[in-house]
């Protein structure tokens, strides 16, 4: 039964990391063609925002004694990434591929939770 939240969780973050990608690759287009658009994309709300969620989100996750260490490595990594393009370092210019990395290291650090989570349990059962 305890697998359920954790399943959610990191089902969750697999989701805000991809609401992250289209934020930082598609919204640019799109905001090209549209004023309203472009003032939201680059709001620093929406970035905080999303630091704010993943980074609890993940930890809530992740967080459990026998964790592999390679997870936690991911995750981390992928988080500090995503602080960092947040931040603006090392420049403005960096801010979307720096993000776009971490949120795929944070996205993938949870895939690698939720296949290990599965086969553990198919192994105990």
């Amino acid at each position: 039964m305890k697998a359920a939240p954790s399943s959610l969780l990191d089902a969750s973050a697999i989701s805000l990391s991809g609401l992250c990608l289209a934020h930082c690759l598609a919204l640019p287009l799109v905001a090209a063609f549209s004023p309203v658009v472009a003032t939201w994309a680059e709001a620093e709300w929406v970035h905080a925002l999303a630091i704010g969620l993943a980074a609890p989100m993940s930890a809530l996750a992740l967080w459990r004694r026998g964790q592999s260490l390679a997870v936690i490595v991911l995750a981390m990594s992928g988080l500090s990434l995503m602080a960092l393009g947040v931040a603006h370092w090392p420049s403005h210019e960096f801010e979307t591929p720096i993000t776009v990395a971490g949120s795929l290291l944070l996205a993938a650090s949870h895939i690698a939770n939720w296949r290990r989570r599965h086969s553990c349990a198919g192994k105990a059962g």
